[in-house]
């Protein structure tokens, strides 16, 4: 079976955890300062001029078990509660509206375009209110979405936003890094995305106020460290709390694989862009089939290859019997009756009854990519 997704791990990551193992410091330690500042140099946060740019601080970045942790970590900073209302699009990831439901607020469901499974600005000011207190949106497949211009919404509006950026961790937008457009974002690096450490991920602010409390609420709440880290006019064991934190941090076993994964990546992304070209460059005559596009203002982290067709649940079980593993992401969440949602959202559910995923990762052989190629062609609709 030709998988849809697949990572990429091997002596390198194996011999960076064997370091790890010798060192005797497993948990959150010198090899995840490591990460955190060489994945920071990769951040892209602002663009003056077309050669010239600047790139995020290691400061701008806390570490957490993974991105849904992540996004229940934010509502907590953001104090979001009940009676309060948090836009996002429909196709989205379940995790996302379930950390809004924890927080006992309301999600709302804004549509986005057809095809490109992206919100807009326009979707999603039809969706604020006066009890909205933040948007969140993705960046479908790795394309960015509006994001100039939703970004500008929320500043008008007062609102915050948060960029989910698991599906566009090197992504741009006129050459600014997506998750950093908004008030916070959020990276994942589990065992399917494009860069992965086993699980993790990061939370991204520009606001120092927001990572200092970030701080407290993702390790227990401390406000004074405790143990070696103390200060010698201190008893080591003593400690302060202001907030009921959790304990949410990545570790050096995980750090360490993704310092070696951050030397591949470009390797990774160039080579999904190739499989996505030659699927774009050898279906675009097939008039049955929409394909994806990327625009050129953009950068893609090509985490997703998305085609729409009629009659999708038998092209899918079609390809499925010819070996290949498809898939659509991600299932409306207005559709789930737990988030007791009426809307009616008719460019999602398009979407849903006519989007299709085929395998896109950097593993696949130009053989594989060729066989999957001529079999959607040979489908007899």
């Amino acid at each position: 079976m030709i998988q849809i997704y697949s990572n990429s791990l091997g002596k390198e990551e194996l011999n960076a955890i064997e370091k790890v193992f010798e060192s005797k410091w497993l948990g959150k330690g010198p090899k995840t300062e490591e990460f955190i500042k060489n994945f920071s140099s990769r951040v892209i946060t602002d663009n003056y001029q077309s050669i010239a740019f600047t790139t995020a601080t290691p400061s701008n970045f806390i570490t957490t078990t993974c991105c849904t942790d992540g996004i229940f970590q934010i509502m907590d900073l953001l104090d979001i509660k009940k009676g309060d209302e948090v836009v996002l699009p429909s196709i989205s990831f379940v995790g996302v509206a379930n950390a809004i439901m924890y927080k006992k607020a309301k999600p709302i469901f804004c549509d986005v375009d057809k095809h490109t499974l992206n919100p807009t600005a326009k979707h999603i000011e039809e969706k604020i209110t006066s009890k909205t207190k933040a948007v969140i949106v993705i960046h479908y497949a790795g394309v960015p979405c509006d994001i100039e211009n939703i970004s500008k919404l929320c500043k008008e509006k007062n609102i915050k936003l948060i960029e989910d950026n698991a599906n566009s961790p090197f992504s741009r937008y006129n050459n600014k890094s997506t998750g950093t457009f908004g008030d916070l974002g959020v990276w994942s690096f589990d065992a399917m995305k494009i860069l992965v450490t086993g699980d993790g991920g990061l939370i991204y602010s520009n606001n120092k106020k927001y990572i200092s409390k970030l701080e407290r609420l993702t390790y227990l709440g401390l406000e004074t460290s405790s143990g070696l880290s103390s200060t010698i006019d201190k008893k080591g064991w003593q400690f302060e709390v202001s907030s009921a934190g959790r304990r949410s941090i990545t570790n050096d076993i995980s750090s360490a694989i993704g310092i070696e994964q951050l030397k591949k990546v470009d390797t990774f992304i160039s080579r999904r862009k190739e499989i996505h070209e030659m699927y774009n460059s050898n279906l675009i005559n097939l008039d049955w089939i929409k394909l994806p596009s990327v625009p050129n203002y953009t950068y893609s982290s090509y985490y997703m290859y998305h085609i729409q067709v009629d009659n999708r649940d038998e092209f899918a079980k079609y390809l499925r019997e010819k070996n290949i593993y498809t898939t659509f992401r991600y299932y409306p969440l207005h559709w789930v009756d737990f988030y007791k949602s009426k809307e009616k959202l008719p460019n999602t559910e398009y979407a849903a009854n006519h989007t299709l995923c085929l395998p896109l990762h950097q593993n696949l052989t130009n053989k594989e990519v060729n066989y999957i190629i001529n079999t959607v062609k040979k489908w007899k609709r």
